[in-house]
């Protein structure tokens, strides 16, 4: 072959490698925007929905097998399952990594828990348009200070961020996202820093007016209280998002007739998988023997199941040359 005939196939090459990244990336793009779509729908509806935490392409898998109509990826559950703490010690492409894996493993949408954003208004712009490019259908930013403390820990300090410096960072999300249907969240935290109702609505009303799709206002009393009274005061502005995890005894019903938009089970897939780990793990190394837990846990079959097993061989089949 010719110089320039070798110039001319490797030029070829290139060309064909660029359409088929383009071609990718526009298949990503709609999937997203599918996504996205069901869940501002999902946000918007005025029937109760529930997001339920996954933690890893697996546990959303599950998820999405049980029924619900979408996932919460929870900076909690995440961050435990690499086991590190809940304050921004996982970096936000660790966590990115983590659920691009939900999302390839799943049809239905996932709203990030991103924390604070993971710094200022440039670094919260630039991770919403990489979840775009993953698939991801939002993410839900929260009012603190970066790195975050846990809003569920006792007697730590919760400093909140300056409301117009937050505000503005949600517009930033806003203004920079492609896909129109992509969700920014805006988690109000002042009910959890020990602030009262008028800090609480001053927030609110900032962030939704900043573009925030929807508000999650968050507490870790025992009683929904504060919620009550939130709602009260809010007169259905836009969606509101709750996390039960602390006033779990509150009836459903009651989120129904408060105007409540979205309810998000936060970590309870994590949870019930570390007291099961726990117990199986326990039960091996004092029996040393596992005919005990056999029966208690999924056969291997199961997890092959989980992983799509047979997709793969109905692929090798068709793609593999036959001996």
């Amino acid at each position: 072959m010719t110089s320039r005939a070798m110039q001319f196939t490797t030029l070829h090459f290139k060309s064909l490698a660029n359409m088929q990244k383009i071609i990718i990336r526009e298949a990503s793009a709609a999937t997203t925007s599918r996504k996205s779509t069901q869940l501002k729908t999902l946000l918007q509806s005025s029937e109760l929905s529930f997001l339920m935490e996954a933690h890893s392409g697996l546990s959303a898998r599950i998820v999405e097998e049980t029924g619900f109509s979408g996932i919460w990826g929870s900076g909690l559950s995440i961050s435990a399952q690499l086991g590190v703490r809940d304050s921004n010690e996982a970096s936000w492409t660790q966590i990115l990594d983590v659920v691009e894996f939900m999302a390839d493993a799943t049809s239905i949408p996932i709203l990030l828990d991103a924390d604070t954003g993971y710094g200022n208004f440039n670094n919260a712009r630039r991770l919403v348009r990489k979840l775009e490019e993953r698939g991801i259908a939002g993410c839900c930013i929260e009012d603190k200070c970066f790195p975050k403390t846990n809003s569920l820990l006792d007697g730590r300090q919760q400093p909140l961020a300056d409301v117009e410096e937050f505000a503005l960072k949600i517009k930033a999300c806003k203004d920079h996202q492609k896909d129109p249907d992509f969700c920014v969240v805006a988690r109000v935290e002042a009910f959890i820093a020990g602030w009262g109702l008028d800090e609480a609505l001053q927030r609110a009303e900032a962030y939704k007016e900043a573009g925030a799709d929807a508000i999650l206002i968050h507490s870790k009393k025992t009683d929904p209280s504060d919620i009550e009274a939130f709602m009260k005061k809010w007169q259905n502005k836009g969606p509101v998002v709750i996390v039960p995890t602390k006033y779990y005894t509150t009836p459903t019903k009651k989120f129904e007739e408060m105007g409540i938009s979205t309810v998000i089970w936060a970590n309870h897939n994590l949870r019930a998988s570390v007291q099961a780990m726990q117990s199986t793990s326990k039960q091996i190394f004092e029996e040393k023997s596992l005919a005990g837990v056999e029966k208690k846990i999924v056969p291997v079959k199961e997890v092959f199941r989980l992983q799509h097993d047979s997709e793969l061989k109905a692929a090798e089949d068709r793609y593999l040359p036959k001996k």
